[in-house]
């Protein structure tokens, strides 16, 4: 890198310009200031290298990430790359088939309402007989279903970012770095009140303890962990027997957050609201970064895709009439 110009600066540079083009990038600030974050202490000196941006990007979520994520995460940078390598014709450009093909975005398990009656019901036999642990998972996976809260949103609340009087939850620095608030269903406020009541006999908590605690040993009073959280989703679902109807290997943990955007559309055409006045709402509720990942619900089930259709037949019948 140029000793005069920082990298961070180059990121700020890049950013403004494709916002002059129009875009509105919102979440690559986060994720190129990461990069430069990792550039700096790593004290990095001379033109950045593929294998100093492969190692970041396999860093990505905690080291987990697959290749498909992997390869996500090089699309995004390489743009900013190519824009960098003109300033510094000696920054290597990494070739984007580096950790294959970059997946396509592949149609989620949309569940039907009874399939979550089914897996609360479950939830609510787990063991052990008398703990709070059986409550705690129904009440994650309710909240999910009623609010489209990301499963890492849902078990980092703080019982003071749980605001049942006023019926709204406050999310903190999510996964874009963003803050919001949601206002709460009367029912999911009812089921919150519930096991709030209910926790407050198994351990005391204060307005900084987690909301959705655990119950046994060192997690005694401790969020539960998102892994731990997939792991009884999964035993749930696969004891259930579900038919999956999306395009992954099974119906997982985050459909319930698509769930709740299709059913969500749903009820709006089935009102005969204007979807395109009310996207922007959904995505904000939802903490999209940008629009167009909330838009992608509009393709992803055939019970959207079968409304969007009867709703072209009756405007093509109209103009056809017309035309006579």
């Amino acid at each position: 890198m140029s000793a005069h110009i920082s990298l961070q600066r180059r990121v700020d540079d890049y950013l403004a310009e494709r916002r002059r083009l129009g875009f509105a990038l919102r979440s690559r600030d986060t994720f190129l200031a990461g990069f430069a974050d990792y550039v700096a202490k790593c004290h990095h000196r001379g033109p950045l290298t593929v294998e100093l941006m492969t190692d970041w990007i396999r860093q990505g979520k905690d080291g987990q990430g697959s290749p498909g994520t992997w390869a996500r995460r090089l699309g995004k940078l390489r743009s900013f790359v190519r824009y960098l390598k003109q300033f510094e014709p000696d920054t290597e450009v990494p070739d984007e088939s580096i950790f294959g093909p970059e997946p396509g975005r592949v149609a989620p398990h949309i569940y039907r309402e009874e399939e979550i009656v089914e897996l609360l019901a479950a939830a609510r036999q787990l063991g052990p007989h008398g703990s709070l642990r059986p409550m705690t998972f129904e009440t994650l996976f309710g909240l999910m279903a009623s609010t489209g809260l990301r499963v890492s949103e849902a078990i980092n609340l703080r019982d003071d970012d749980v605001d049942l009087k006023h019926g709204m939850l406050t999310i903190r620095q999510t996964k874009f770095a963003k803050s919001r608030q949601l206002p709460l269903h009367p029912s999911t406020v009812a089921a919150l009140s519930h096991y709030r009541r209910q926790r407050v006999r198994h351990i005391p908590t204060t307005a900084d303890s987690p909301f959705l605690i655990g119950s046994r040993g060192r997690c005694l009073g401790q969020s539960i962990g998102e892994r731990q959280a997939h792991r009884v989703f999964n035993a749930i679902r696969d004891s259930l027997g579900w038919a999956n109807r999306g395009a992954h290997a099974a119906p997982r943990l985050h459909d319930l957050r698509h769930t709740f955007a299709v059913r969500r559309m749903l009820l709006w055409h089935a009102d005969g609201t204007d979807i395109d006045q009310m996207m922007l709402a959904l995505s904000t509720y939802m903490g999209h970064a940008e629009i167009f990942y909330t838009y992608w619900y509009l393709t992803a089930v055939p019970e959207l895709m079968a409304l969007a259709g009867g709703k072209f037949e009756r405007f093509a019948d109209i103009a056809g009439g017309n035309d006579a």
